[in-house]
């Protein structure tokens, strides 16, 4: 199985949480937490400083800096950073860029991923030409601080993305939590996001994999 099918946690590093100090400690955590998928997020940064931020953890997604085959590093909403960096992935909004440009932008090979909060913009992910996304994600499922002017769009759409039985792979993001993940998979999920409960533990690699042993081996 491709490796991104097989992804069950994404890890999203990003400085509305981790300040500039703990900003490589953090990310080291993460990895030695075993998270399938990083993300660096910094939507408040200047693309300097953005630039600054990833550069600085870069080496660490060296095979055998700090795990042996470190997982794909996927920048947030920043076409030009994710193309000027050869591997690195990026992930959209539906207000970003589009898929289809992106990945023109890219070629092939880097990781693409798209946010959707509706069934329809689920379906219209799904429905894209083979090869565009890697996978798509579903939420906020749960209110989150991390995105508060968004509406949750609550369980109900991931069933009804789950009775999809989507071919791309999809997580569930927002609000998701060691205590909640049980009804998230009930609801047919089987990969999550999750963000603050990580980043704000005070051993962000131990709580991966409290979160990695909740989500089970389906």
């Amino acid at each position: 199985m491709n490796a991104r099918h097989s992804a069950r946690f994404y890890a999203i590093l990003d400085t509305g949480y981790v300040p500039p100090e703990r900003w490589t400690a953090v990310c080291r955590s993460l990895l030695l937490g075993g998270a399938d998928i990083v993300q660096l997020r910094a939507k408040r940064e200047t693309l300097t400083r953005r630039r600054a931020l990833l550069e600085e953890i870069l080496p660490l997604f060296t095979p055998g800096a700090v795990v042996a085959a470190p997982p794909p590093l996927v920048v947030n909403d920043d076409i030009e950073l994710a193309a000027a960096y050869p591997g690195l992935g990026l992930h959209v909004g539906q207000d970003d860029i589009a898929p289809a440009h992106a990945r023109s932008r890219l070629g092939s090979g880097r990781i693409l991923g798209l946010s959707t909060h509706s069934p329809a913009q689920a379906a219209a992910a799904q429905a894209l030409p083979p090869g565009t996304l890697d996978y798509f994600a579903v939420g906020p499922v749960f209110a989150t601080p991390t995105k508060p002017d968004y509406e949750p769009v609550g369980l109900e759409l991931v069933r009804i993305v789950a009775a999809t039985h989507p071919a791309l792979p999809w997580f569930c993001i927002g609000g998701i939590k060691r205590a909640n993940i049980p009804t998230v998979l009930a609801a047919g999920a089987s990969r999550v996001v999750v963000v603050s409960e990580v980043l704000c533990a005070s051993d962000p690699a131990a709580h991966i994999r409290e979160l990695r042993a909740a989500l089970g081996s389906r």
